[in-house]
């Protein structure tokens, strides 16, 4: 018989929250350039300290790879006189993490944490790339000084799909967010937590490490935890089980964090202070090239997604496309430093968040609008709700390229989905008209970077195209444009169905951006049948006003395509029809209304009826009664 492992602090999985999980953290006097650092090289400050051999990362370091392995044999785990419970296997981990597909939705989860942590008395949150001791490997790390966690709610932090946040203002909802954005980041992360409740002080430790629980076969997912009281100002253990059980746990925290003695582990609240949380996620995926997925390196007071900062970046781009990369709508897809300066809608008072040791400068597009205007919006929500107003604010971007547009819109002051261009790919109808709003009438995804498809969001998507499209033809003359007028529309008309016949090659050109657009050229196409109506020329969707006429529109002029008109004209077309829609269907809820209501009164008038009819027989009959008696 083999002998038995010993215990560890097992962690349910069927409960979390992750209302504690604020994020917070320690600086060391030996920094090295670039940021905070645990240890400038792996060095051991205590001989006796426990190095194990076997402390190597995965084989597969990219993350989107570290999910395919074989699940071996599940062993039962059922105890005598006890039933066997449900176990989470560590492979969930990895499965449930692929939700964030996006590096900087999962480093928005746990900035929420810290967010949430404000009603705390939270005033900063830190962000910032230290260096794991254990190999000088490059390291994330956050720290908070919010209230903290005690021993409990680290356990319901560590834990999957528990929540107790019910407040309207906090972010987090699902109890999920934790687990699933610290797995995204790195294969193991450790969180050091330092509360006061009640009179009683605290600091716990816990390890949720994807690579211990590969490396030792565990079929259940392991959360080794430590706590201690430091109410009298010494640190004494807190036994949840025996002492045997917490120097095991102790041991493997020494075993597979970072920190190899516990007098490195100690070290890591120096910097907490009274309350607060610090969480350092270490073994960092890499991209399929087997580079680290985080870029540190380009910039000392940023972190960037290498890939996505990539995509741009070519030897021809031209100076259009050059403006386009600098605005804020395409800087935010591989700068955290931009996209956090968007990331909540309104702006903090005692409250910051630090990228690399400096302070990241909150952005609000609404000041960078001209020829602003609010629209409200009352989404149709349940007949038992409240009715509510939504204000949407849209306007031109000053100084930003024309293909930038889109909603900017927000759930609980959190950014969901940045400039979501809700106009068809290829229509230059709405270029450089955004909008701000916050939506907390619809529920966000999971990984809290896109809404649930609910009938609301669709209603809302078609009240953003109708409202994109008024306020472009009310609007765009004042940036000196103006919608085709009547006779130069039929002349599209014509062009387009000449186009269908001669079915030319259209040669289809990519706007970089937020989005690729795809816009056909017809410069080089040649039509015999326009050649024949004298009009082979261009048509673009808007014209610019020229000259001295008050917006008169020569016929020589360029135009747009005829493929934009009836894209175009195809929107306008669904916008009308919805509108019609809504209309007869209020008009059949009015008539099916107002037929009750008469059927109602249809039933009175014949009880009525009946009964005058009856009194009517009874009179007769009593008049008949005393005429012979």
């Amino acid at each position: 018989m083999s002998p038995e492992k010993p215990p560890i602090d097992v962690v349910e999985l069927d409960s979390s929250d992750d209302e504690g999980a604020g994020v917070i953290g320690k600086r060391k006097p030996d920094m090295p350039p670039g940021g905070n650092s645990l240890s400038k090289s792996p060095v051991i400050e205590n001989p006796n300290a426990i190095v194990p051999s076997n402390y190597r990362p995965l084989e597969s370091r990219s993350f989107w790879k570290a999910g395919n392995f074989e699940v071996g044999r599940i062993k039962s785990t059922a105890i005598h006189g006890e039933l066997e419970h449900a176990r989470v296997h560590p492979k969930f981990l990895h499965s449930n993490a692929t939700s964030h597909k996006w590096a900087f939705g999962a480093i928005a989860e746990l900035l929420d944490n810290a967010v949430d942590e404000i009603s705390s008395g939270a005033t900063f949150v830190k962000v910032d790339r230290i260096y794991n001791p254990r190999d000088n490997s490059p390291a994330l790390l956050f720290q908070d000084d919010g209230g903290g966690m005690d021993p409990e709610r680290l356990r319901k932090c560590m834990s999957l799909g528990y929540s107790s946040k019910t407040s309207n203002s906090t972010i987090g909802q699902y109890g999920n967010g934790f687990k699933t954005s610290t797995m995204r980041l790195g294969a193991d992360v450790i969180v050091f937590s330092r509360s006061s409740q009640s009179g009683r002080a605290t600091q716990s430790i816990g390890l949720l490490s994807y690579t211990f629980l590969r490396r030792t076969g565990q079929d259940d997912v392991i959360v080794p935890m430590i706590d201690f009281d430091i109410s009298d100002h010494w640190a004494e253990p807190i036994l949840c089980g025996s002492q045997d059980d917490w120097s095991t746990n102790l041991k493997t925290i020494l075993e597979w964090s970072p920190f190899a003695t516990k007098m490195d582990l100690m070290q890591q609240f120096e910097d907490i202070k009274s309350h607060g949380t610090k969480i350092i996620v270490y073994n960092l995926w890499l991209n399929d090239e087997g580079i680290y997925e985080l870029n540190f390196d380009d910039d000392d007071e940023d972190i960037m997604l290498r890939d996505e900062a990539n995509c741009g970046n070519t030897s021809k781009t031209n100076k259009r496309a050059l403006e386009q990369q600098s605005h804020i709508s395409y800087r935010l897809r591989y700068s955290l430093r931009a996209y956090t300066s968007i990331l909540y809608l309104k702006k903090f008072t005692n409250f910051s968040i630090v990228l690399r040791g400096k302070p990241v400068e909150q952005f609000n597009i609404l000041e960078e609008l001209k020829h602003s205007k609010v629209i409200t919006y009352r989404p149709q929500l349940a007949v038992t709700s409240k009715e509510i107003l939504v204000e949407t604010t849209l306007g031109f971007v000053k100084d930003a390229p024309s293909p930038v547009c889109g909603f900017n819109i927000y759930h609980k002051n959190r950014l969901i989905r940045p400039f979501w261009k809700v106009t068809a790919d290829g229509s230059s109808k709405g270029n450089g008209v955004v909008g701000v709003l916050e939506a907390n009438f619809i529920e966000p995804a999971h990984d809290k970077q896109d809404f649930e498809r609910s009938s609301l969001f669709f209603k809302l998507e078609t009240r953003l195209k109708q409202m994109v499209m008024d306020y472009w033809k009310g609007h765009c003359h004042l940036i000196g444009l103006k919608p085709l007028e009547p006779h130069l529309q039929n002349l599209q008309r014509e062009q387009a169905a000449n186009a269908q016949i001669q079915s030319p090659t259209i040669n289809y050109q990519p706007v970089t951006g937020l989005a690729a657009h795809p816009r056909p050229d017809f410069r080089s196409v040649q039509s015999d049948k326009v050649g024949r109506t004298n009009s082979s020329r261009e048509l673009p969707a808007v014209q610019p006003i020229t000259g001295n006429a008050t917006g008169s529109v020569q016929k020589d002029t360029q135009l747009a395509s005829s493929s934009c008109m009836s894209i175009d004209q195809i929107c306008e077309e669904n916008i009308q029809l919805f509108r019609r829609c809504e209309s007869y269907i209020q008009r059949e809820t009015e008539l099916k209304r107002t037929i009750e209501e008469l059927e109602k009164e249809l039933e009175d008038t014949k009880k009525k009826s009946a009964d005058l009819s009856s009194r009517l027989e009874s009179q007769k009959k009593l008049k008949l009664l005393k005429q012979f008696g």
